[in-house]
């Protein structure tokens, strides 16, 4: 009989909760294989906990046993920011459906979601390839998702409702250096009054102030659809803070644009990196919008690839997702190389 069980945040390996925490790791790492198609998008949990240990944050874990193994969970994160709002992943462990257990889980998860007086629920879902026929297309008009994918036929069901798809893109590596060359010439001779800076690790404590108005911009210029996800509020404690617990289980590899004559950051992009071999995720790409039309997302884009190559050799691949109506990224990602691996439906349920 499948019991459901609070666990704690961990606070690190060994730590009260780390083995359910393990656990959660090898569902979600399980599913997103199993859709996409490649290990480059697993996850050790080392890496992943410093993504649930955010101050700014509250998370909620809920385990779903069966005996001494855990065959589902629930995280449900609410920012300070928008406590209105719920972001949620509920998985089922691979092989263990058709038991109740995802049923359970949401049911567990509608009561918690009134105990803690959430508005809405926010979840993205990897969708297994289907047929063309009868897919549901998200009200952006961009992207779809098979209505016959267990997961699509269960959060309808449960009240969800499709909002935005976003594509998963991998990079094999090393990229195609040529390409990468004429790239960068190309954005350059666009990006005139402008210059790259590259670094690695947490910002230089001089930019931290212009970096926290980038990730501002970050979490309010990215497409989200219908999902009407909550700004964030940076600053410059909370720009190191971030980054040093995330680079305590990441190299991070940073491109910024400068805009010479004022001395602003324009724009930032981000490749995180494990310790030791395995592939890169690239994080957003802001551009300031008063600084767009000089090529400077791609320029960003290869400059930090160009880097990448550099300095962390020896990495399979980087891997990356975007809106499907961010028809503009996509394009820059398609030039230098990146093809499709999957896609993920972003949900939503309104409560009330």
């Amino acid at each position: 009989m499948v019991e459901l069980v609070d666990v704690p945040v961990p606070e690190g390996p060994g730590a009260p909760g780390w083995d359910e925490f393990v656990a959660f790791t090898e569902i979600e790492n399980a599913t997103q294989v199993a859709v996409y198609g490649t290990a480059d998008v697993a996850i050790t949990a080392e890496r992943w906990l410093p993504q649930f240990r955010d101050p700014e944050q509250e998370v909620l874990f809920i385990a779903a046993r069966d005996g001494d193994e855990v065959v589902g969970r629930i995280a449900v994160t609410r920012t300070h920011e928008a406590p209105e709002a719920g972001f949620v992943e509920l998985q089922v462990r691979p092989g263990k459906q058709h038991r109740g257990v995802g049923t359970a889980l949401a049911d567990r998860l509608d009561g918690l979601a009134a105990e803690l007086g959430l508005a809405k629920l926010i979840t993205y879902v990897p969708s297994a390839p289907g047929p063309d026929a009868g897919r549901l297309v998200a009200p952006t008009g961009a992207g779809s998702v098979s209505r016959q994918d267990r997961g699509t036929r269960f959060l309808l069901a449960r009240g969800w409702r499709l909002e935005q798809v976003e594509r998963g893109s991998r990079l094999p590596l090393p990229a195609d250096g040529d390409r990468l060359s004429a790239l960068r010439a190309d954005a350059e001779r666009h990006a005139v009054g402008y210059r790259v800076l590259t670094w690695v690790g947490v910002t230089p404590a001089a930019l931290r102030a212009a970096m926290a108005e980038l990730n501002e911009r970050m979490s309010t210029d990215i497409p989200t659809a219908g999902l009407e996800e909550p700004p964030e509020t940076w600053d410059a404690e909370r720009v190191l803070e971030y980054e040093t617990r995330q680079t305590a289980e990441h190299a991070l590899l940073v491109s910024a644009a400068e805009h010479i004559a004022t001395g602003r950051l324009a724009g930032v992009t981000r490749i995180w990196l494990p310790h030791g071999a395995g592939a890169g995720q690239q994080g957003t790409t802001v551009v300031r919008g008063e600084d767009r039309g000089h090529r400077l997302g791609l320029l960003l884009k290869v400059a930090n690839l160009e880097a990448l190559d550099e300095r962390f050799p020896g990495r399979p691949s980087v891997v990356t997702w975007n809106a499907e109506e961010n028809h503009h990224m996509l394009r820059v990602n398609e030039a230098i190389g990146f093809v499709p691996m999957g896609y993920d439906g972003a949900w939503r349920k309104d409560l009330p």
